[in-house]
């Protein structure tokens, strides 16, 4: 049988192994910094938004991709606080992959881009 080290936590500096995702250091520390949704704006107004909109638009907007959208994105990526949080012009479905690309390209100090910017 190969031999398969354990995966670290993905924190940049921490080397605690886990099995996946974050060390329960990192992860608490990545809660309290970011804050709970209800304290960005993701409240029961915006769950009844994004239910309705995904019962208009039940797949995913990615040209190509036919599956089932899971999640609504905002395009300007300022989520419902934003000028336009609440506007069915600034939301798309999208299926829990491409979503999760978008984010990871998108908001700032993600992972994809300090990984872009070590890679040389």
């Amino acid at each position: 049988m190969p031999y398969r080290p354990r995966p670290y936590c993905s924190t940049p500096g921490c080397g605690s192994r886990v099995s996946a995702g974050r060390c329960p250091t990192c992860q608490r520390r990545a809660e309290r910094w970011r804050g709970s949704s209800r304290e960005r704006g993701y409240d029961a107004r915006w769950y009844a938004v994004r239910a309705a909109f995904l019962a208009a638009h039940p797949f995913c907007c990615v040209e190509g991709c036919n599956e089932l959208a899971a999640e609504v994105d905002h395009i300007d990526g300022l989520g419902p606080r934003g000028p336009l949080g609440y506007d069915p012009t600034n939301l798309r479905s999208m299926c829990k992959s491409h979503h999760s690309q978008r984010t990871a390209r998108d908001q700032p100090g993600g992972w994809y881009a300090e990984a872009r910017h070590t890679r040389r």
